[in-house]
């Protein structure tokens, strides 16, 4: 067997060579260059992108904390659109809509087969009776239950998601677009239920548009989450006040509206009770109504 040595071979030169250095036959060395190697872009693994997402929101966190609401709402947007979850956030608005229209044509439906249904005859007594009387029970247990609402089910990383999502949401009001700041807040509240921040984003955002009603259902769920939080128990005092100051004017301005309207014979007699019975849920109040109208058809007559 051949022995091989150095011999012959320009070792001072390929030990100063920055590479992979190869030894020809008769004595030449030829040196391939290392590759450089520069840094990988983002890859596409769950925790790398969830890192960099979190990089995005702690970024919005600093322009928030400065008043560039703007810089911070587009460094939100970043965290969102490179959060991993199966799901996006237009995506989920899409499936709660399309959800939310098919219970409403159901219960349109229900309203439409009870009024074509005879009424039964109360003498006569028979299986047909039976059946209708089961079909009875079962309408009026859907009525009880009300419309159905929809739930997402648990997503991954849909948490992650959902802090991004609430954190736009501040951005959003802050900029007074308060329609958009809600609908960031019904998807986060969608991706974590039990996200109490996120219920008092939208309450803020319901308080800006005067949705007062929907303000105080948000904060009462809040306080419900978080019970001995003082400063929710102060919203939701304070939102009480300013929604039984509503009821009061908005039961004032009915007394005069469709008061006007029974004096003057305008008025649906049905439609007027229908109305009424939704507004006046205190029983004195729609008695002192009606002994309202009664003085000023008595008056009426007798001019």
């Amino acid at each position: 067997m051949t022995k091989l040595n150095s011999e012959g071979f320009d070792l001072d030169a390929a030990g100063q060579a920055d590479g992979e250095v190869i030894f020809e036959i008769g004595g030449g060395t030829t040196v391939v260059p290392r590759e450089e190697t520069s840094p990988s872009p983002v890859s596409d693994t769950t925790s790398t992108q969830l890192e960099q997402a979190e990089k995005w929101k702690a970024v919005g966190n600093e322009e928030f904390k400065s008043k560039n609401y703007l810089e911070a709402y587009d460094m939100y947007t970043k965290a969102i659109e490179i959060c991993p979850c199966p799901i996006s956030a237009e995506d989920i608005l899409r499936q709660r809509d399309e959800f939310d229209e098919i219970e409403r044509e159901k219960a349109r439906s229900r309203m439409e087969e009870e009024t074509r249904r005879p009424k039964p005859k109360t003498e006569s007594k028979g299986e047909n009776n039976k059946e209708e009387d089961s079909k009875d029970k079962s309408n009026k247990s859907e009525r009880a239950q009300g419309i159905a609402t929809f739930n997402l089910e648990p997503q991954e990383n849909g948490e992650k998601l959902a802090i991004f999502l609430n954190n736009r949401a501040a951005t959003l009001i802050q900029l007074e677009r308060f329609d958009e700041a809600i609908k960031d807040s019904d998807v986060a509240i969608l991706l974590n239920p039990r996200y109490t921040k996120a219920y008092l984003r939208r309450s803020s955002a319901y308080e800006k548009t005067e949705r007062t009603e929907e303000a105080l259902n948000d904060a009462k769920r809040a306080l419900e989450l978080e019970p001995s939080n003082a400063t929710i128990r102060k919203l939701v005092s304070r939102l009480q006040k300013i929604e039984d100051e509503r009821l009061k004017k908005l039961k004032v301005r009915t007394f005069l509206d469709f008061g006007v309207m029974f004096v003057t014979g305008l008025a649906n007699t049905e439609k007027l009770m229908s109305s009424l019975g939704k507004i006046f849920k205190n029983t004195s109040d729609f008695f002192v109504f009606f002994a309202i109208i009664i003085f000023f058809r008595r008056r009426q007559w007798q001019s």
